[in-house]
């Protein structure tokens, strides 16, 4: 069985089957491992959840601040932003089916000596206390009162972690490392909003995966969300968001002692000018 760990597809479902096709994925003996925001921005969201949903166990998603804000909208929690793509998701006549298994794709997938995040980790969080803390998320998520996660995840605060955090503020600090992080600084403080390549950040900002002494470091992980950050293979780390969206590539990375990048072309010409998230 070979293993793919595919970056952000943000609704390019066209891009997402070339893909598979080059790679020549076979649903029966491989699988796909997804780095989270299926949906959005792109234009076939429900193309991809539903072609993603149907894979059962030969595709492995975990949820990304895209997939979370879907689900938002969908339970009538925020409202639509200006580029938001996945109408087509919320007005489907399976939209319910398919809204109940998005809810129900965890945060962190290990398996194999890897761990698959949409995002980041913060300095203070070792790889098992990281499976811990996705377990307290989800949890509350795919429970019964659901639209309560929904309302409180949105912000910034909590920034810095405390294991004595409680509550929403706690739920939120561990959403947002798992969905939303790309800087922090040495002291694992996390930054939001800047959402640059590497070197464009303040001073005494870095990539979360180069902060030192980070606890997670031993362990290989892979994730997407930076699109302006693109493939990378650094401090353990493997960033596999390369702008598919953003007119750049959709990358799979063949997970082995020796991994094996395999991209194609976007067919899209930069869609928009804002600042990608």
């Amino acid at each position: 069985m070979a293993i793919y760990a595919i970056g952000d597809i943000q609704g390019c479902f066209d891009e997402l089957k070339e893909l598979l096709d080059k790679i020549q994925f076979d649903p029966n003996k491989d699988q796909i491992w997804l780095t989270g925001d299926l949906v959005n921005r792109g234009p076939k969201s429900l193309e991809t959840l539903r072609f993603i949903r149907d894979l059962g166990d030969s595709a492995v998603t975990v949820l990304g601040n895209h997939d979370l804000h879907l689900l938002a909208v969908a339970h009538g929690v925020s409202r639509t932003k200006h580029h938001d793509t996945f109408i087509d998701v919320i007005e489907a006549p399976d939209r319910d089916e398919l809204l109940e298994w998005l809810r129900h794709r965890p945060l962190l997938h290990v398996q194999d000596g890897f761990h698959l995040i949409h995002a980041g980790l913060p300095r203070q969080w070792s790889a098992e206390e990281a499976i811990q803390y996705a377990r307290e998320a989800e949890t509350m998520l795919q429970g019964t009162n659901f639209k309560e996660f929904l309302w409180h995840m949105y912000g910034n605060h909590p920034s810095f972690w405390d294991e004595s955090l409680t509550g929403w503020d706690r739920i939120r600090f561990i959403t947002n490392c798992f969905t939303r992080m790309r800087y922090s600084t040495q002291e694992g403080e996390l930054n939001f909003t800047e959402k640059g390549k590497p070197g464009s950040q303040p001073e005494g900002l870095m990539p979360w995966f180069s902060v030192p002494n980070r606890l997670s470091r031993p362990v290989k992980i892979l994730f997407g969300h930076w699109s302006t950050l693109g493939y990378s293979n650094e401090e353990n780390s493997y960033c596999l968001d390369t702008g598919c969206l953003w007119g750049g590539q959709l990358t799979a990375l063949k997970l082995g002692a020796n991994c094996t990048q395999i991209t194609i072309d976007s067919h899209r010409i930069n869609p928009f000018t804002s600042v990608r998230d």
